[in-house]
């Protein structure tokens, strides 16, 4: 998840004409855009065809790019409804604006289970929090045992990723006389007040916590790779994130979001080409290590990755003060996400926006 909303037109939707029109108003006259914008602003990125597909990508993602496109469906038809973080967020995540529906990766364990009875059936990946928070991976009016697990990836080492993973006091086989204990109690307590979801999902929740102490110490420790893999990967917290990703999917967890960044880290509006650059650089070896991973280990063509963020930017040059800052404003009109493996249809483009990327106009597709 590219939190923040990354620039179409400088990533995966080439736009020449923007370089025609570069200092000067787009034709299609004032756009409707949040913050008031100036004239057209070329993307200061290359663009290339890559792979037989010949799919033309930024160079931001040139790793990515080089060694999978004729792997990924790219849809440049997104669009969306409002153009703040917040209720997009909530769309991208949960389908619709508001607080009361499920996440995605609610839905999906909801539906299909885990194969692995000892980790969260859903694991969100965070270094520190999202606009909208814990709302991206609410389970909602649906049991709580599916709302996602949030994991701060700030932190390297296994033992500080998961609070309290270890109990230094008692040893498991007390611990287990002390869940059983408490498990009676909940029963108890439950049976004269029927079914109750909360509690139903607090005592499925300590079960899970007690299974976790070695199942998660095992996922988590990155060390137990290969040397060869953690460098590929690459340094970082999004290389981290992305290697516990496959590591997990490998032990049968169902869904696995990895958020990249905290609050707005794609949210260019002034400096775009540095901000823009430099997280990409942070992202493009491990999404690619990711994906050569899950094929290298037989799991791609049962895993779909979805890579995007809540909504594009603008074609025109926001303006700060009434002068130009190098920058673009939000835009949810039209925007582009990617998927791979899992049976998608690899090496195509789905969907385009129009001749200056502000507006999805064939083959569009909403995000809900």
């Amino acid at each position: 998840y590219l939190n923040g909303g990354p620039s179409q037109v400088d990533t995966f939707d080439p736009k020449p004409m923007l370089k025609q029109y570069e200092g000067k108003m787009l034709p299609s006259g004032n756009l409707s855009t949040e913050r008031k914008t100036g004239t057209a602003l070329a993307s200061p990125f290359k663009f290339k065809k890559y792979g037989e597909s010949g799919i033309e990508i930024s160079e931001l993602f040139d790793r990515t790019a080089s060694r999978h496109i004729d792997d990924l469906c790219l849809i440049r038809s997104m669009h969306a409804n409002t153009p703040n973080h917040e209720q997009s967020m909530r769309l991208m995540n949960c389908g619709d604006e508001r607080l009361s529906r499920p996440s995605l990766g609610a839905w999906l364990t909801y539906g299909l289970g885990s194969e692995n009875q000892d980790l969260p059936g859903f694991v969100a990946l965070c270094p520190g929090l999202p606009v909208a928070d814990v709302s991206n991976w609410r389970a909602a009016f649906l049991p709580g045992i599916y709302q996602g697990t949030y994991i701060d990836t700030r932190k390297a080492k296994a033992e500080e990723l998961i609070e309290h993973i270890r109990n230094p006091l008692l040893s498991p086989r007390d611990q287990r006389r002390q869940l059983d204990l408490l498990t009676t109690l909940n029963r108890r307590h439950q049976a004269s007040r029927g079914d109750d979801a909360a509690l139903e999902a607090r005592i499925a929740s300590f079960e899970l916590a007690y299974r976790m102490q070695t199942a998660a110490l095992e996922a988590f420790d990155l060390e137990r790779e290969p040397r060869h893999v953690r460098e590929s990967y690459g340094e970082g917290a999004q290389a981290r994130q992305l290697l516990i990703a496959r590591r997990l999917i490998e032990r049968g967890v169902r869904v696995v979001q990895v958020f990249h960044g905290d609050v707005q880290p794609w949210d260019s509006h002034e400096q775009l080409e540095k901000n823009h650059r430099n997280l990409a650089q942070q992202c493009d070896q491990p999404i690619s290590a990711l994906l050569s991973d899950l094929k290298r280990l037989g799991l791609f063509e049962e895993t779909i990755v979805l890579c995007g963020g809540e909504f594009g930017r603008t074609p025109s040059v926001e303006l700060v003060n009434g002068k130009p800052a190098q920058g673009r404003d939000h835009n949810h009109w039209g925007f582009s996400v990617w998927l791979a493996g899992g049976g998608v249809k690899g090496g195509m483009v789905h969907g385009a926006t129009d001749d200056f990327g502000y507006q999805a106009v064939e083959n569009r597709v909403h995000v809900h």
